[in-house]
């Protein structure tokens, strides 16, 4: 098996809506997803969510807690989707508007139950039911 190459999501949550972005390239493409993506070289897994957060969407992050981490197996024909993806609880500095931008074809906030009819990588489902759950889990107040 291949070496997992790192990647890493940023959540976001606001009055018990959470930020999501629609992917228009593979390894997820069309699916719904935390902001995220693949680390650059000398980046940490927190940078790597704060600046993947700001790149998809326009919106700032700051206070990355690790929620989660996951094996994301590889596809089969797809190369290079092996990830360890590192899972972060984000503030967003401001109240800023979420925009999809870079490779997000499309950026909102939804509620726990619309996600669950949202075409979604099984760790986004994973980690949306751990947080309606336990609302407070990850939060820094």
């Amino acid at each position: 098996m291949s070496q997992p190459r790192l990647a890493s999501s940023a959540v976001v949550e606001r009055a018990g809506r959470y930020l999501l972005v629609r992917r228009g390239n593979p390894p997820a493409a069309d699916l719904y997803a935390f902001p995220g993506g693949r680390a650059e070289p000398g980046e940490s897994p927190a940078e790597t969510a704060l600046r993947e957060l700001e790149e998809e969407t326009g919106v700032v992050g700051c206070n990355p807690r690790l929620f989660e981490t996951y094996e994301l197996l590889p596809e089969p024909g797809i190369a290079g989707s092996h990830y360890l993806l590192s899972v972060f609880r984000v503030d967003a500095v401001d109240d800023s508007v979420a925009q999809a931008r870079s490779d997000a074809v499309e950026a909102g906030w939804f509620l726990p139950e619309e996600i669950e009819t949202l075409p979604v990588p099984q760790s986004v489902r994973d980690c949306v039911m751990k947080l309606a759950a336990d609302p407070a889990n990850g939060r820094s107040n």
